[in-house]
C-alpha cells in the first residue's frame, strides 16, 4: 500500500530550490531554508502553520521531486519567513511494515533536526497512533536562529574530574513543590532553576547531572499518567518546552541558556542525561510523530519481518551506527556543546550504542568512536551507563579512553556491605579505592569510576534505609513495576515511624552511604534531595509521578538539617584536598604510590573472611603530609579498634573529623577545628563509621596543607 496526498489545499508556488545543508530550518537573509532526510518515499509537504493549536497550515508547499530533492534530502528555500515561524511535514510512501516502511501523510511530523517545538494546548499522542490528520492536537516545528543571544563570553568550565562532585536533578523537580520560595510562574522552570543557584553554591556541587531536556512526550505513560523523567525524547535539539516559564516558541531557548550561563558563573557545570538509544515513538502501536514518518527503516533497528527490536525497554532500538543516524547523534551533541555551551552528557544505556542494526555487539561501534575521536568533544565530559535493557553490561569494558562510567557495582557492594550483607568485604574494600578490580587493568584515572548508592532510578537514600520493599501502588500497575531487587533495609520497620531508636538509627545510615560515597576514590555523585533525606514514600520507579512524590520538598531543609549540614563539611572538604597530582596519575599508579594499611580491630590483621562486617584502613595522601584512618563497622554490635601509634605521623596527633554514631554538630568536624582523639582504641558504635586524620601545619595563603 503507498499512501499519496489528497489535493484538497493551494500548494504554494513561490519558492526556490534550496540547499541540502545545513539540515533542519536554517534562517538566512530573506528567508528560511529546509532540508530533511527521507529515504524511499514518494512526497513530501512542508506545511507551516500561524499557532501550535492551528488545525490547518496557512501555508503548504509541495517539495518537486526532481527540484526539490537531492539523493536522500528534501529541500527548499522558503522567503520572507523567520525565527518563529511554525511548521512540520508530510511525508507519502509505501506502508509496507515487514519491509520496514510507514509512511502515512496524514501524520504531521515533526523536524528531525528542529531547534525548537511548539506543543499545543490540546496535543494527543493517541492521535498520531491511529488513521487520521492530528495537525491540530500535533506538536510542530519552530524555526530558531541560535544567532544574536549575548553569551557574554561564556564558554564549557572543562572542570576536572578530580575536583567534580555532580549532583542529580531533575529541572522541574527541583523547584516545583510550593516550599521551594520561587514565584509561581517560574516553579519548574529553568528559571526557576536560576534562583536556587546559591543552594547549589551553598552546597559544594561542582556540576548538575539534569535529568532529560530534550523535548520528550509527556503522556508516554499509561494509565492516564504522565512521562516524568522525560526518558522519551521526540527531538534530539529542542530543549523541553513545558520547562520554560515564557510562552513564546523560542522562550525555551534563550530561558535554557540563560540557566547554563547563571550555573557556569557559578561555577557549577552542565551535563545533560542524553536520551540516543530510543524514541517516544515507540513499538508498531506507538505514534508516528517524526523518524518514522521520514525513514523508519534507517532510524530504527528492525527484525527481518520489520518488527522493532527493543534493547531499551520502550518498545524501539534507534540504529545509532546506521551513517545517517551517528551524523544525527554527532550533530545533536555539537549543537548543545557549542550552541547551548553544555559541559558533558551521561548517555541513558550506552551500551545500545555498541550494537548493529539488528542488535548485535560490535567490536569496534563507529558512533561510539566517533565521539571518542571527535575534536569539538574533547574535553566535554563523557558518561556511560554501561549497560542496556537487553542485557548487554559493559561496566569495565566501555570502549574508549576518555568515557567515564556510572559504577553499579558501587552502588550494589556499598548497599549490601553497610546494610550487613556476609560475603562482601573483599569487593567494599575495592569499591572505596575506584574498584581496581574492574578498572585496574586499563592503565586509567580513578575518577573513571563514578561512584553513586542512589539515582533517580530506585529507592532514595532516604528509603533505602526505610522500606525493605517497593510500594509503587501510585504507579496504577498492581506493585509489578519497578526492581525487587533493592538491596535497602528498613532498620526495622516499615516506612515512617515515630520511634527514636530507629529514626536515629536510619540517620546514622544515610550519614555511613554519604560519606563512603564522597570519600572514595573515584567521581562521586549524589541524588537531589539526598542531603535532606527526600523520600518517594518507597516508590522506585517514580517516572510516572509529576506530584510531591518526586519534588524537592524544600522543608526537609529545616527537618534535616544535620544531614544537610553533614553533606555540606563531607563535599567542602573534598573540594579542598584533593591532590592535583592525583590528576595524571592512572589508577594503577595511584595505588602503587599510595601508602596504604589494612586493619581489623586489631592492627595489620584484616577480616577478610565470609563474616566479615567491618574493616579498617590506613591511608597516606601523596604529599604523606596528611593521614586518613578509616574505621567502619557495619556490625550489629559494638567493636573496639586498635588505632596506629600518632608517634610517626605528621603532626603528632589523631583528630576526629567524622563519627557517624554522634549527633550534629559532633558527626562531622570543620576541617580546621577537628578535636583530637589522644586514645590508642576507639570503640566504635554498631553501624558507624569514623574518620580521624593526622596532619601537617596549615598554609592558610594556599588554602592547602604543603
Amino acid at each position: 500500500m503507498t499512501y499519496s496526498f489528497e489535493k484538497t489545499e493551494i500548494i504554494s508556488p513561490d519558492v526556490n530550490r534550496g540547499n541540502t545543508s545545513p539540515l533542519g530550518a536554517t534562517v538566512s537573509p530573506g528567508g528560511v531554508n529546509f532540508s530533511v532526510f527521507a529515504r524511499d518515499c514518494t512526497g513530501i509537504e512542508l506545511h507551516l502553520f500561524d499557532r501550535a493549536e492551528d488545525a490547518k497550515a496557512s501555508r503548504i508547499i509541495e517539495l518537486d521531486p526532481k527540484r526539490n530533492r537531492t539523493y536522500h534530502y528534501w529541500h527548499t528555500f522558503v522567503p520572507d519567513i523567520g525565527a518563529g515561524q511554525l511548521y512540520g511535514y508530510r511525508v507519502a510512501g509505501p506502508f509496507d511494515p515487514q519491509r520496514g516502511r510507514r509512511f502515512d501523510p496524514g501524520k504531521l511530523l515533526i523536524d528531525p533536526y528542529g531547534r525548537a517545538v511548539a506543543v499545543p494546548a490540546g496535543y494527543n499522542r493517541g492521535a498520531a497512533c491511529v488513521p487520521g490528520d492530528n495537525a491540530r492536537v500535533a506538536m510542530k516545528s519552530v524555526v530558531a536562529d541560535p544567532r544574536g543571544y549575548d553569551w557574554e563570553g561564556d564558554v564549557p568550565l572543562k572542570r576536572s574530574y578530580s575536583s567534580t562532585v555532580i549532583y542529580e536533578m531533575h529541572v522541574a523537580g527541583f523547584t516545583r513543590h510550593p516550599s521551594s520560595g520561587v514565584p509561581a510562574e517560574k516553579r519548574g522552570t529553568y528559571a526557576g532553576l536560576i534562583e536556587k543557584i546559591p543552594y547549589l553554591q551553598d552546597l559544594g556541587v561542582t556540576a548538575v547531572e539534569l535529568l532529560p531536556v530534550f523535548q520528550y512526550d509527556p503522556h508516554d505513560a499509561p494509565f492516564g499518567l504522565c512521562n516524568y523523567w522525560g526518558y522519551s525524547p521526540i527531538s534530539l535539539f529542542a530543549p523541553h518546552a513545558a520547562y520554560s516559564f515564557c510562552k513564546d516558541p523560542l522562550g525555551p531557548l534563550n530561558e535554557f541558556r540563560d540557566m547554563v550561563k547563571a550555573l557556569h558563573r557559578a561555577g557549577i557545570e552542565v551535563i545533560l542525561d542524553v536520551v540516543y538509544n530510543h524514541t517516544s515513538e515507540g513499538d508498531h502501536q506507538g505514534p508516528t510523530f517524526c523518524y518514522r514518518g521520514f525513514a523508519n527503516d534507517v532510524y530504527y533497528s528492525l527484525s527481518p519481518d520489520g518488527s522493532y527490536i527493543d534493547h531499551s525497554g520502550c518498545g524501539n532500538t534507534l540504529n545509532a551506527n546506521h551513517h545517517v543516524v551517528r551524523r544525527l547523534i554527532i550533530d545533536s551533541l555539537h549543537y548543545w556543546v557549542k550552541e547551548m555551551h553544555v559541559d558533558g552528557f551521561r548517555f541513558d544505556l550506552a551500551s545500545i550504542l555498541s550494537r548493529d542494526g539488528e542488535g548485535r555487539p560490535l567490536k569496534n561501534p563507529p558512533i561510539l568512536w566517533d565521539i571518542e575521536s571527535d575534536p569539538a568533544l574533547a574535553g566535554i565530559k563523557l558518561i556511560a551507563e554501561a549497560w542496556d535493557a537487553g542485557g548487554l553490561y559493559q561496566v569495565g569494558s566501555f570502549i574508549g579512553d576518555s568515557w567515564k562510567e556510572w559504577n553499579g557495582e558501587f552502588r550494589d557492594d556499598v548497599r549490601r556491605f553497610l546494610k550487613g550483607d556476609e560475603g562482601v568485604i573483599n569487593r567494599f574494600a575495592a569499591r572505596l579505592l575506584a574498584s581496581p578490580d574492574i578498572y585496574g587493568h586499563q592503565e586509567r584515572e580513578p575518577e573513571q569510576s563514578i561512584n553513586f548508592v542512589t539515582c533517580h532510578d530506585g529507592f532514595t537514600l532516604n528509603d533505602l534505609v526505610s522500606y525493605n520493599k517497593k510500594h509503587n501502588d501510585a504507579n496504577s500497575e498492581h506493585n509489578r513495576d519497578g526492581t525487587d531487587a533493592n538491596l535497602s533495609w528498613n532498620c526495622g520497620i516499615e516506612g515512617p515511624i515515630d520511634d527514636p531508636a530507629i529514626e536515629a538509627l536510619r540517620n546514622r545510615q544515610v550519614k555511613n552511604f554519604l560519606a563512603v560515597t564522597l570519600l572514595a576514590l573515584g567521581t562521586p555523585m549524589i541524588l537531589m534531595g539526598d542531603e535532606v533525606r527526600h523520600t518517594q514514600w518507597g516508590n522506585n520507579n517514580a517516572y510516572c509521578q509529576n506530584n510531591e512524590i518526586s519534588w524537592f520538598d524544600w522543608r526537609r531543609l529545616k527537618s534535616h538539617a544535620d544531614i544537610h549540614r553533614f553533606t555540606k563539611e563531607l563535599i567542602k572538604a573534598r573540594g579542598m584536598h584533593s591532590d592535583t597530582v592525583m590528576e595524571e596519575l592512572t589508577l594503577s599508579q595511584l595505588l602503587g604510590q599510595a601508602r596504604l594499611e589494612w586493619h581489623g580491630v586489631r592492627l595489620g590483621t584484616p577480616d577478610w573472611s565470609h563474616e566479615s562486617h567491618s574493616i579498617a584502613l590506613t591511608a597516606w595522601s601523596i604529599t604523606r603530609r596528611v593521614v586518613f584512618h578509616y574505621l567502619v563497622n557495619a556490625y550489629w554490635e559494638p567493636l573496639n579498634f586498635s588505632l596506629p601509634s600518632p608517634a610517626r605521623l605528621p603532626g603528632g596527633t589523631w583528630h576526629r573529623w567524622i563519627d557517624t554514631s554522634l549527633e550534629s554538630p559532633e558527626d562531622i568536624a570543620p576541617w580546621d577545628a577537628m578535636p583530637t582523639y589522644a586514645d590508642d582504641h576507639y570503640l566504635l558504635p554498631e553501624r558507624s563509621l569514623v574518620v580521624l586524620i593526622a596532619k601537617g601545619p596549615w598554609r592558610r595563603r594556599r588554602n592547602q596543607y604543603p
